[in-house]
């Protein structure tokens, strides 16, 4: 129920309605959404709200459905039913042409069986007559009109039409030629005069031919004469036209009788077409507004995420600007919020969104809000918006809000929403206060459900102190002196009179004076609350800085684990393959001092063969001792090193492999680490003196980096996690020397775009941030080049 009876022109319901009707294929479905209305049984809304919502992920995810005719059959099958009646060719057409919409629309869904399953009921049960077609596609052309062959008696005269008309034309074409050599014809060629095909004559010589003038031109000069012969073959013509159209009303009248059983058919399939283009209709409107279906629950509450005003939105997307999304919720513990602020700081238009869209999902339709929305059913919607003093009832400004307050009063109940804008405004505020809060009180003893925008600050501290009342004020730059339109539920909000006066250029002497009439009470509430929302702001902006910082603290943090634990293994590799090289040197060993004793033995000590086994055993030895190897000069800086080579860093033993040179910087992988250093501090060395387990380490990364997009998607991520997730891509993007990223987020409100920028704005290594083509994506994608 809704009160008053313009509450849905007033929220903005009406107009809706008329954008939905703009999408509409048929006058029935537009007459359909003219009866769309308000509801509060639970089954039904959410029937409606799920059939829109499987007609529009038909049109943005499945094949188009087939449809593309819809006639106002239920006329014609009406008048079908009358005794005698006979539709004619074009409505016969017009029939067979839905009634093909209607069988391709079952065959769809049939097709894809119980994944609409909301849709599909609506022709449950509904037979598929194809006997229709058939008796109609006998008598009518794939053109819409009676096929020659209907009858054998339609075909007999369609066949002597056409021959007599062209015995006709061949006799008067023999006439004209011998008029035309006698040089008795005007200039031009054969004509049609009243239906008939005449020869133009001089008139000086219309009396050389026998036969009928039908006209003469302007001059009187020219005379259009139909022969005499040709004169009773078209007679004879005209006889078979009308036996003709007789026959053509028989066959008709015959297939209309045939048609009439099936009239109550027809009428279902009527009902089906007129359902299919309402749903279509909303579910296209929803598109174009980026709407979603909320979860909808039996009860007196609701909570919208990122909701936005239809219009406001569908106007703003015209001169390409973004509407500030609203987060707003009302329950058993919240059911009635105080909105303050500023003026013109959005309080109205932020619970005219609310009501609009609670209006919206009582009726069936889908929301510009979150899919994660939760709304609920509400029994009443009572509403109290603008100026209704009337002149004929002798109701002042302040008389019609009491009139309204009064009707909520003692109509509200725990099943009511109540919307009410500049509550207690239109009298003296002295008086308009109290009476105001006495209003908000009852109301709230009534466990009623709502929203109320105010300046006055009784209702604020009221609204504080009283349990099932929260405040809430729309935010406002008091440093630029502008609204941002974000609600901010937990505290009122100033009105921020003096600030608003003093940027619109008052007097500075006007001001003050008008500071000193304030009471020094108000004048310390209203200060008070312009601090706390500065400090709010600072604490906000200080908080983001400070998780950033946190978040790259633990990114590092993560890093040097992960260098320690490589560091670590290959400590560990390097010591264990020492070890087992030292044990197989020092059983080399043995055996061959072994076998050198037992030679020199068996030989009898033979100076030749003890010689050459004291020289064998001096090679190994040599072999198997490590040289000292004197201190190598410093890398010569002129030695070319390109991306790809290995290096180590003069003062110390760390190898790495080259993976980008930027001026005289050189960027080394090493494992998973990167890191920059200077060219004159590491030195070229050959790929077999770098250990293997550093080779195969680098393995990975160098997948890594040829396998490193520089591109992220964080369409649908809430802001925080995109911002989280570009961040990440941006220091991989800077160790791993790219010059460029590209993020994909879409254009929808442009939010998210405008908090992507302002975040990368910070960091020095960004040089600019540039759009995509507007072929490719336009304002829907960044470009980020780094410095």
């Amino acid at each position: 129920m809704l009160y008053p009876l313009n509450s849905a022109d007033k929220l903005g319901f009406t107009e809706i309605k008329e954008l939905i009707k703009a999408h509409c294929l048929s006058v029935m479905g537009q007459q359909m959404v003219d009866k769309i209305q308000v509801m509060s049984n639970y089954d039904l809304i959410a029937k409606f709200l799920n059939q829109a919502h499987e007609f529009k992920n038909i049109l943005q995810n499945d094949d188009a459905l087939p449809i593309n005719h819809f006639y106002d059959i239920k006329t014609l099958a009406n008048k079908a039913r009358i005794e005698g009646a006979f539709l004619s060719e074009e409505e016969f057409f017009q029939v067979l042409t839905s009634l093909t919409t209607v069988f391709a629309v079952i065959a769809y869904f049939n097709e894809r069986k119980d994944v609409y399953p909301n849709l599909e009921a609506l022709f449950e049960h509904l037979p598929i007559e194809k006997a229709i077609i058939k008796k109609i596609d006998m008598v009518i052309d794939p053109k819409g009109k009676i096929r020659h062959n209907a009858s054998r008696e339609l075909m007999e005269i369609t066949t002597g039409i056409a021959k007599a008309e062209q015995e006709a034309r061949k006799k008067i074409d023999q006439i004209f030629k011998a008029a035309s050599a006698s040089n008795w014809t005007a200039d031009g060629s054969l004509t049609v005069r009243d239906g008939r095909l005449c020869i133009p004559l001089l008139a000086e010589n219309k009396r050389k031919i026998k036969g009928f003038i039908h006209d003469e031109s302007a001059s009187g000069q020219t005379v259009y004469l139909e022969p005499e012969e040709v004169f009773t073959l078209n007679n004879r013509i005209r006889d078979l036209e009308f036996d003709r159209r007789r026959e053509i009303i028989k066959i008709l009248t015959a297939l209309t009788d045939e048609l009439r059983p099936y009239v109550p058919l027809l009428l279902s399939y009527h009902g089906l077409l007129t359902k299919l283009d309402f749903v279509r209709a909303k579910a296209l409107f929803a598109i174009e507004i980026e709407a979603e279906m909320p979860k909808v629950v039996n009860e007196g509450r609701f909570t919208f995420y990122n909701a936005r005003h239809p219009l406001l939105y569908l106007n703003f997307k015209k001169e390409q600007k973004t509407v500030v999304p609203l987060n707003v919720s009302i329950d058993d513990s919240t059911r009635i919020i105080v909105v303050s602020g500023p003026n013109a700081g959005g309080k109205s238009v932020c619970m005219k969104t609310v009501g609009l869209l609670q209006m919206m999902v009582q009726a069936g339709l889908l929301i510009p809000a979150s899919a994660d929305s939760v709304a609920g059913v509400f029994k009443q919607l009572f509403v109290d918006i603008g100026d209704d003093q009337s002149i004929e009832s002798d109701l002042s400004t302040y008389s019609a809000h009491l009139s309204k307050m009064k009707y909520f009063v003692e109509g509200a109940n725990g099943k009511t929403l109540i919307l009410i804008d500049e509550f207690g405004t239109g009298t003296d505020p002295q008086f308009g206060g109290p009476i105001a809060e006495a209003v908000l009180e009852a109301l709230n003893h009534k466990k009623v459900r709502g929203m109320v925008t105010t300046h006055y600050s009784n209702l604020k501290i009221f609204a504080s102190n009283t349990e099932g009342i929260e405040n809430a004020s729309m935010l406002f730059n008091n440093t630029a002196m502008q609204p941002l339109y974000m609600l901010e539920v937990g505290k009122p909000g100033s009105s921020y009179a003096f600030e608003i006066a003093q940027k619109i250029g008052l007097p500075q002497n006007v001001l003050n004076l008008a500071r000193n009439k304030v009471s020094a009470g108000q004048k310390r509430v209203d200060s008070l609350l312009v601090d706390l929302e500065r400090e709010k702001k600072e604490i906000f902006d200080t908080k983001q800085k400070l998780d950033k910082q946190q978040r790259h603290v633990n990114l590092l943090l993560k890093e040097n684990e992960e260098l320690k634990s490589f560091l670590d293994e290959n400590r560990k590799n390097l010591m264990r393959e020492a070890k087992q090289e030292a044990k197989n040197i020092i059983l080399n060993a043995n055996k061959l001092v072994e076998n050198t004793i037992a030679e020199i033995k068996s030989s009898n000590a033979d100076k030749e063969v003890t010689k050459t086994l004291r020289d064998n055993l001096t090679a190994e030895v040599k072999k198997n001792t490590i040289k000292t190897e004197a201190p190598k000069p410093a890398a010569k800086t002129d030695e070319e090193i390109k991306a790809g080579d290995w290096v180590k860093l003069i003062d110390g033993d760390t190898t790495g492999q080259v993976m980008e040179i930027i001026k005289d910087n050189v960027v080394i992988a090493m494992g998973e680490l990167r890191t920059v250093v200077k060219r004159k501090r590491v030195e070229k060395v050959s790929r077999a003196e770098v250990p293997k387990e550093i080779r195969r380490s680098n393995i990975g990364q160098t997948n890594d980096v040829a396998s490193f997009s520089p591109e992220i998607d964080v369409r649908g991520m809430r802001t925080e996690d995109a911002l989280f997730a570009i961040e990440k891509l941006f220091d991989r993007a800077l160790m791993m020397g790219f010059g460029t990223l590209k993020i994909l987020h879409g254009k929808g409100d442009g939010i998210l775009r405008k908090m992507i920028r302002q975040y990368l704005k910070k960091y020095e290594q960004v040089d600019r941030m540039e759009d995509e083509h507007a072929d490719r994506g336009g304002a829907g994608i960044t470009y980020v080049y780094l410095k």
